[in-house]
C-alpha cells in the first residue's frame, strides 16, 4: 500500500470516507474483501483524503483487508485509516490485543472510537468517568509513540454534551492533549438538527481549541445539513459514506456534502476535476454493493436533473439554468427530459434532439407526436420510464414507418402443472417469425410464460441477427392499472434489457400480462437491433 502522491486542493480540510466500515453496517449490505478493495480504488479516484478500511483484529475479514491492502492497493489521493477502540478498562494500551492489531495494521492513520456520553461510560463500558478519560489518554499516547497519526471519534457526543457538557468537553480536551490530530464529534443516534449542531460545535471549538470533525447520521433526514452546519462553525474534518450508506437511515452522503462545499460554498476539498467523476463513481460503487442507486439521490441520481413538466421544458429550451441549480456535468451527470402526458411540444422537441431528431420548426410532427404520447399515456403507457419505446415511436412518426427487422406470424405459450408437491410449473412457448427472408419456428422453455417467450423469440431472431445473443433481460416490472378491475384489470409491463454495455427500457400494455410482456419484448429486441445499427 503506497502513500498518496497528490493531495486535495485544500490540505487543511479532511474528506474522510467510512463506506467500508460504517457504511457496511447497512442492513443487507455484505462486502467481501475483494469488494472492499474495489470500492477503495473507486474512492481514491474520487479524490477523498482518507478511506476508513475497517476494524482490524475485530473480525477476520477486516484483518485480511489490511493485510492485502499493503500489497494490492496503490493509492494516489487517499490515506488508508484503521478503525478501532480505546483500550479496555484496567488494561494497559500496550497489552490490549485490539490496540496491537491497530498498531500492526500497516495503516499510518488510526481512528479510535471513545465514549463521550457519561451514561454510556457507566452503563455500556461499566467503568468510571475517570477511567474512560485514562483509556482515551493512554491509547492515543501509545499509538502516537509508535508513529501513527490518531483521529478520535467521540461517540454519542452531541447527546452526551446535552446531558453533561463538562464531561463531553473533557473527553475532547484529553484526546487533543494526548496527541489526537482531530477530535470528531459524532451524532451517533442521528437525532440532531442543524442549528443545534452549529451551536454545539461553535462552543466546543471556542472552549477547547481542538481541531474538530463531524460524523453525522441521517435519522432526522439532516445528516448533510448537520455536516455543513458543523463545517460552518469550524469543523475541518468531514466524515460520510458514498450514497449515504450506513446503519438505520444511513450516514451523511459524502458526495452531496462535498458537492455542496465545492459548488455552493466555493471550498475546494477534492483534487481539481475529481467532482466530475462523482456520478460515475457513485454508480460504480452501487454495482459493487448490489444496492440499486437511488434515482432521486442529490447530484448523482438519474432523476437529479430530470424534467417532466412541459413548462419546465419550455424554459429549459431557452436556458437550462432556469430549472437547474447547477450544470449536471459538474458532477458527471446529465439532464434528462421525461416524456409523459404532462409533456408539451417543447419537451418532445428537446427529447427528439437528445435522440438525434431535429424537430425544430416542424410544428405538425411535434403536434402529432405530442397528441399520440398523451393518448397512449391515457391508455396506460409510461414513456418517462421507457425511453426506448418512445424512441421507436418517435422514429416511426418522423421516418414514416416503424423499424422492422422481423415479422411475427404467431406466438403461443403453454404452462403445464402436474400439481406435485414442490414441483415447478414449466412453460413452453412457440414463436413463428420471418427474419432475413427466412421463416423460423422456434420453441423455448422457461420457468414462466414470459421467460419461455423470451427464450423462443431470442433464439428465432438470433438466427438472422447474431447480435441478439448479447441481449439479456435485467429488469421486469408489472403494474396493475385499475386496481378495482381485479383480475380483469389492465396491465402495464416494463422490461429492462442490456447488451452488456448499455441498458434500455421498453413498455407494453394489455389486459393480459403475457400480451403486455410480449409487446415490451418486441420493443426491447427491435430497439436493441436499431441501436446496433442493423
Amino acid at each position: 500500500m503506497t502513500e498518496p502522491t497528490q493531495t486535495a486542493t485544500d490540505p487543511t480540510f479532511h474528506v474522510y470516507d467510512t463506506t467500508l466500515r460504517d457504511g457496511a453496517q447497512q442492513e443487507g449490505l455484505n462486502l467481501s474483501v475483494a469488494d472492499k478493495l474495489v470500492i477503495a480504488r473507486h474512492l481514491d479516484r474520487l479524490g477523498v483524503g482518507y478511506i476508513e478500511g475497517g476494524w482490524p483484529g475485530s473480525n477476520p475479514k477486516d484483518t485480511e483487508f489490511f493485510s492485502r491492502a499493503r500489497t494490492e492497493l496503490r493509492l494516489e489521493n487517499a490515506t488508508l485509516a484503521a478503525f478501532g477502540a480505546t483500550r479496555r478498562a484496567g488494561v494497559a494500551a500496550a497489552d490490549d490485543p485490539l490496540v496491537a492489531a491497530l498498531r500492526e495494521s500497516g495503516a499510518s492513520v488510526v481512528t479510535l472510537v471513545a465514549k463521550s456520553h457519561d451514561r454510556h461510560v457507566e452503563l455500556a463500558l461499566r467503568t468510571s468517568l475517570e477511567e474512560n478519560l485514562a483509556m482515551v489518554r493512554d491509547t492515543v499516547t501509545h499509538l502516537r509513540e509508535n508513529g501513527q497519526r490518531v483521529f478520535l471519534d467521540c461517540e454519542h457526543f452531541f447527546d452526551g454534551y446535552r446531558r453533561n457538557r463538562a464531561y463531553a468537553l473533557e473527553v475532547v480536551r484529553t484526546a487533543a492533549e494526548a496527541g489526537a490530530e482531530v477530535v470528531v464529534l459524532c451524532d451517533t443516534n442521528g437525532g440532531m438538527l442543524p442549528h443545534w449542531v452549529g451551536e454545539i460545535v461553535a462552543d466546543v471549538a471556542g472552549t477547547t481549541g481542538a481541531r474538530l470533525g463531524i460524523h453525522a447520521h441521517n435519522d432526522t433526514g439532516c445528516a448533510v445539513a448537520n455536516s455543513l452546519a458543523a463545517v460552518a462553525e469550524g469543523a475541518t474534518h468531514l466524515q460520510g459514506c458514498v450514497n449515504g450508506y450506513g446503519e438505520r437511515t444511513g450516514n451523511a452522503d459524502l458526495v452531496t456534502c462535498v458537492a455542496n462545499l465545492e459548488l455552493k460554498l466555493g471550498q475546494k476539498v477534492l483534487p481539481s476535476g475529481a467532482l466530475r467523476e462523482a456520478s460515475r463513481i457513485a454508480h460504480a460503487i452501487s454495482e459493487v454493493t448490489n444496492y440499486p442507486p437511488a434515482a432521486r439521490q442529490p447530484y448523482t441520481g438519474v432523476s437529479a436533473f430530470a424534467h417532466k413538466a412541459g413548462l419546465h421544458a419550455s424554459a429549459i429550451r431557452v436556458d437550462p439554468d432556469l430549472y437547474q441549480h447547477i450544470d449536471p456535468e459538474l458532477v458527471g451527470n446529465d439532464m434528462r427530459l421525461l416524456v409523459s402526458e404532462m409533456a408539451g411540444r417543447a419537451t418532445i422537441e428537446l427529447k427528439g434532439k437528445e435522440l438525434g431528431f431535429d424537430l425544430s420548426g416542424d410544428t405538425d410532427t411535434l403536434a402529432k407526436v405530442t397528441e399520440v404520447v398523451k393518448e397512449r399515456e391515457q391508455a396506460g403507457y409510461t414513456f418517462e420510464a421507457a425511453d426506448a419505446s418512445f424512441e421507436l415511436l418517435l422514429a416511426e412518426m418522423v421516418e414514416g414507418e416503424r423499424a422492422s427487422y422481423f415479422d411475427v406470424q404467431s406466438w403461443r405459450v403453454i404452462t403445464e402443472s402436474h400439481h406435485a408437491a414442490g414441483e415447478e410449473a414449466p412453460s413452453e412457448a412457440t414463436v413463428k417469425i420471418v427474419a432475413g427472408g427466412q421463416r423460423y419456428v422456434v420453441t423455448g422453455e422457461g420457468n414462466g410464460p414470459v421467460s419461455a417467450l423470451d427464450h423462443a423469440l431470442r433464439q428465432a431472431i438470433e438466427r438472422a441477427f447474431p447480435d441478439v445473443a448479447s441481449f439479456g433481460l435485467n429488469d421486469y416490472r408489472v403494474r396493475i392499472l385499475d386496481e378495482a378491475g381485479g383480475t380483469d384489470a389492465g396491465i402495464r409491463v416494463l422490461i429492462g434489457t442490456t447488451d452488456g454495455t448499455d441498458t434500455w427500457t421498453t413498455v407494453g400494455v394489455g389486459h393480459n400480462i403475457v400480451e403486455a410482456s410480449w409487446e415490451a419484448l418486441l420493443d426491447a429486441f427491435t430497439y436493441g437491433l436499431r441501436r446496433h445499427g442493423l
